[in-house]
């Protein structure tokens, strides 16, 4: 029988530069807090390990070197559990029973096809996640005896990870209707983030799941790719709000359903955040595509075209606020500029920029410079140019 290894004793690192190697795990964490870390959403096509002639296998090698780049960095950031989110295709939740959710609760499975053999599972999580996710509102199912299909495998492998990595195997009923709808997928998501700070889990998620193709249906040959191509965009941009305006209908229409894993992750990632990886690849019967982020980073976002008021800059705001509201303040400006900066609370730079627009009522330094509200700033000049036309 294969011995279960604790995740702490995965770890192979030689030195303090992360370099992984496969099944490199540590429960040390770095710099962040507990919580999702990294999250990837990454394809499970079965062609990926029989290679028929039928697949186009440079694409496949593209696609696999796409997730081991995916893998390493995510497991540089050395998480103490991995969470793998994937869907069943028939082989177990049919007829029985389907839940909406389900985590294998035993120590290993056996795997599926060309995985066939034993694949450790993290016991010690499953059940304390059911019980945790019930207090978010989630009744998680579990089982213990399903096999581990290929959609949870080729991953782990494709990632950089081993069958000796303890993984935490979530269920989610993607093709058997009635699903989960997109928006409570989502909410997993989010919920299960939650869950992950409050046990004190450092854990990697993985969404395994393609998007546009028909498995078993006469639309196989055709997949969704124009609106593979406008998820794709979203996702690159970091745009992952976008997600939330495909309901079930779209999802079944486009032969998007197994996008339901991704918006779980998007959940998880918890608001919009550029990848630092990704690829797309459309083949005749299924699109691939990648995606990684790093949650340890901080999110970029671009400057707010209207920015927040500049809390140390309280005095320079209500003077301009003045002469924007207050025509008889912006006739004492033109009159005595420096008197009526005299009359705030300036920084000897505000003063200077205040009595500045004086010469030619431009207000685009307090804007650019100052970061005063553009309503402001744009405000207190047209007051000041009409009082200086109804000047004498």
């Amino acid at each position: 029988m294969r011995q279960h290894l604790p995740l702490h004793r995965l770890s192979g690192h030689r030195n303090r530069h992360c370099q992984c190697a496969r099944g490199d795990i540590s429960m040390k964490n770095t710099t962040c807090e507990s919580g999702i870390v990294g999250v990837a959403a990454v394809p499970h096509a079965p062609q990926f390990l029989s290679l028929p002639d039928t697949e186009d296998h440079a694409q496949v090698g593209r696609v696999r070197e796409a997730m081991q780049a995916a893998g390493e960095r995510l497991r540089a950031l050395k998480p103490d559990c991995v969470i793998v989110i994937s869907n069943d295709h028939g082989d177990h939740f049919v007829t029985h029973a389907t839940p909406a959710f389900c985590v294998h609760a035993a120590d290993r499975a056996d795997g599926m096809h060309k995985h066939r053999g034993d694949w450790t599972l993290d016991a010690g999580l499953a059940y304390p996640l059911v019980r945790h996710m019930e207090e978010e509102g989630f009744d998680l199912a579990f089982t213990l005896d399903a096999k581990l299909p290929t959609a949870f495998t080729i991953p782990v492998e494709f990632m950089g990870f081993d069958r000796d990595t303890p993984i935490t195997a979530i269920f989610m009923n993607a093709y058997i209707p009635p699903q989960p709808s997109p928006l409570r997928c989502h909410a997993f998501g989010q919920a299960l983030a939650r869950v992950m700070r409050r046990m004190n889990k450092r854990a990697v998620l993985i969404a395994s799941g393609g998007l546009s193709h028909y498995p078993g249906t006469v639309h196989y040959p055709h997949p969704d790719v124009a609106t593979d191509r406008v998820l794709n965009d979203h996702l690159c941009a970091g745009n992952l709000t976008h997600l939330l305006g495909y309901d079930a209908d779209t999802l079944d229409r486009t032969g998007n359903v197994e996008l339901r894993m991704t918006l779980a992750a998007m959940g998880a990632i918890g608001g919009n955040r550029k990848p630092f990886t990704s690829a797309f690849e459309p083949s005749w019967h299924h699109t691939y595509s990648v995606h990684a982020w790093d949650l340890t980073e901080e999110a970029s976002s671009n400057p707010l075209i209207y920015p927040e008021l500049p809390q140390r800059r309280v005095g320079l705001v209500k003077a301009v606020f003045m002469l924007r509201t207050d025509p008889a303040s912006a006739r004492r400006f033109l009159a005595d500029p420096a008197a009526y900066a005299d009359g705030f609370a300036l920084a000897p730079d505000e003063r200077e920029a205040l009595i500045a627009i004086q010469s030619d009522l431009n207000t685009d330094r307090l804007r650019d410079e100052f970061s005063l509200h553009a309503l402001l700033t744009a405000g207190a000049a047209t007051q000041l140019r009409l009082q200086r036309n109804r000047q004498p």
